[in-house]
């Protein structure tokens, strides 16, 4: 849409404005607001950026309404069905799919930096025994650009590839080891032999006494998840990076600010909040008595993992997972009440006249926490998957950001509501 604008009008000073109108390739598009202050002298006041694009960007695309979710253009559904996590975190960082060649190259790169310096293992002993996982991987991944201080030149493009490298190549390694430390075991190393997540999965369960027998579902259950959470537009992590990122920080400290952002409840750490949830309601014969209790406004009852902000109509995530959710408990014969507490209330869910009339399906959160927990992955470590498969999106906009010659610092707002001027009074007259 060349050259077409949208007329604001204020009505006060009658005076009209003409703002640009800017598209990209697919969604709605948006008003620049740019030269807004100087031309009226108005900002625009948009609490959470609910209705602000902040950049442009060519990675991840989001219909929320008829339930899309595109990587550079290919939709999830297929990349689910026919791709692993490796070679959708090239896509995200490459713009393209691999030749066999170029994956191959990338698998070997990624690969042989998987190993953290013998004295960042040192510096994980320095926190509590009782140490949050969340808490040490994201000191750990700040603590990398002090073990790789001499390639932080964010203006040559080749230590900007390398660093997205170690930090999807590493970040295994550390939430591996932040794990094992809060269970008082002893840190494994990579065995580079193995696959992307194979090879986390030994680092997280494998013990020197015995080999670890590991189910290929679940596997597979593991590279799927880590598909779907890889990256999911300008969320409040990945803005989080981008931001700091704006500042020209090293790439080190923005996902470690990413790993901060997506620690909170409301954003990665969801499926925690519904295995709490499923605690909290305890067997399934008590399942109808809380699907009533989410319906009563007034009980302050929540029930976590269904609906999505973004998605009005179905998390596409969750219709992935789902199939893949029941695959993992079949195969694996869990027996686990909070299981079948999960199973119970999706099952009622689906068939609630309330819920479904208000498209409150369960989403991705929902069935990744009962597929970790069948992983026998501990609660407080969920939040910390997430940052493994998310780290590939974070590396992507980074990257992209510093390619785009329009980033500028990032500089919010605001609407100030304190007081106005006053005059100082000294202390011995208050």
């Amino acid at each position: 849409m060349a050259d077409q604008t949208v007329q604001l009008t204020d009505s006060a000073a009658n005076k009209s404005t003409a703002l640009p109108v800017v598209t990209g390739s697919l969604g709605d598009p948006a008003l620049d607001i740019a030269k807004l202050n100087k031309e009226t002298g108005y900002f625009t006041f948009d609490p959470g950026f609910v209705s602000t694009a902040s950049t442009r960007s060519a990675i991840t695309f989001i219909d929320g309404d008829k339930g899309v979710l595109l990587y550079r253009g290919y939709p999830i559904e297929q990349l689910a069905k026919q791709s692993s996590f490796l070679e959708v975190a090239y896509l995200l960082i490459n713009g393209e799919l691999p030749t066999a060649a170029q994956f191959g190259a990338f698998d070997d790169e990624v690969t042989h930096h998987t190993m953290m310096h013998e004295s960042l293992r040192h510096f994980l002993n320095g926190f509590r025994y009782d140490a949050h996982p969340m808490a040490m991987l994201c000191g750990s991944v700040a603590t990398l650009s002090a073990f790789y201080h001499d390639t932080l030149d964010i203006a040559d493009p080749e230590q900007r590839r390398l660093a997205a490298l170690r930090l999807i190549a590493k970040m295994p390694t550390l939430a591996a080891a932040a794990y094992r430390f809060s269970i008082d075991w002893p840190v494994r190393y990579p065995r580079n032999n193995l696959e992307y997540v194979t090879r986390f999965l030994h680092m997280m369960f494998e013990v020197p006494s015995e080999p670890l027998q590991l189910s290929p579902v679940a596997a597979k259950a593991l590279d799927l998840l880590f598909i779907l959470h890889a990256d999911h537009e300008q969320n409040a992590s990945t803005s989080t990076v981008r931001l700091v990122g704006s500042t020209g920080a090293n790439p080190y400290a923005c996902v470690a600010a990413g790993i901060a952002a997506l620690w909170g409840p409301a954003h990665g750490g969801a499926n925690e909040a519904v295995l709490k949830m499923l605690g909290e309601i305890g067997t399934a014969d008590n399942v109808s008595k809380a699907v009533e209790k989410a319906k009563d406004k007034n009980s302050g009852f929540r029930l976590m993992g269904f609906g999505h902000r973004v998605y009005k109509n179905f998390d596409p995530r969750a219709t992935i997972i789902r199939e893949m959710c029941h695959k993992v408990l079949a195969d694996l014969g869990v027996n686990d009440p909070l299981l079948d507490v999960a199973m119970k209330l999706e099952e009622v869910a689906l068939k609630d006249p309330y819920f479904v009339e208000r498209k409150l399906y369960p989403n991705v959160d929902f069935y990744s926490g009962i597929i970790y927990k069948a992983l026998k992955i501990p609660t407080e470590m969920f939040t910390v998957m997430f940052a493994i498969a998310r780290t590939a999106g974070w590396v992507a906009h980074w990257l992209e950001q510093h390619n785009d010659k329009d980033t500028k610092i990032g500089r919010p707002r605001q609407i100030y509501t304190g007081a106005t001027n006053r005059d100082y009074v000294p202390l011995d007259k208050r």
